[in-house]
């Protein structure tokens, strides 16, 4: 098979009506208690606490991890006036599916990573016709 490792994919493909970042925490590794390394880089990583701002997400797809390799933690976006939450866009995301065996029965989940952490743009935050059609088609 040609595909192998995590697929590449758009911030507004995982998120088109954007997200919402609650805090950052370093990943560690159950066994030893040491931070856990990005294997393609060697870099700690760090997990994001997402909420997906997608009114119709539910469940386990309303908040969601997404791990960046940073040697520092990331910072993220000052906090906006009248939001509850920091608005928040990943750059270099990608996608690794992998099935999830530990509940009732087994299911598809998906692990996202991404290379790091900004402000979003003005159109990031927005709904796209082509972001929606990618997410509802999944």
């Amino acid at each position: 098979m040609a595909i192998q490792g995590a697929l590449p994919i758009d911030f507004g493909t995982v998120f088109p009506y954007g997200a919402f970042a609650l805090g950052v925490e370093p990943v560690t590794d159950f066994e030893t208690k040491r931070p856990q390394l990005d294997k393609a880089t060697g870099l700690p990583l760090w997990a994001v606490d997402v909420i997906d701002a997608d009114p119709e997400a539910r469940g386990k797809a309303k908040s969601v991890k997404v791990k960046v390799a940073a040697e520092h933690c990331p910072v993220l976006p000052e906090e906006v006036p009248g939001l509850p939450f920091r608005p928040v866009e990943f750059e270099a995301m990608s996608v690794m599916p992998y099935v999830d065996d530990s509940g009732r029965r087994p299911r598809v989940a998906y692990s996202l990573r991404a290379r790091g952490v900004k402000t979003p743009s003005s159109a990031g935050a927005r709904k796209t016709p082509a972001a929606a059609a990618a997410k509802d088609a999944s």
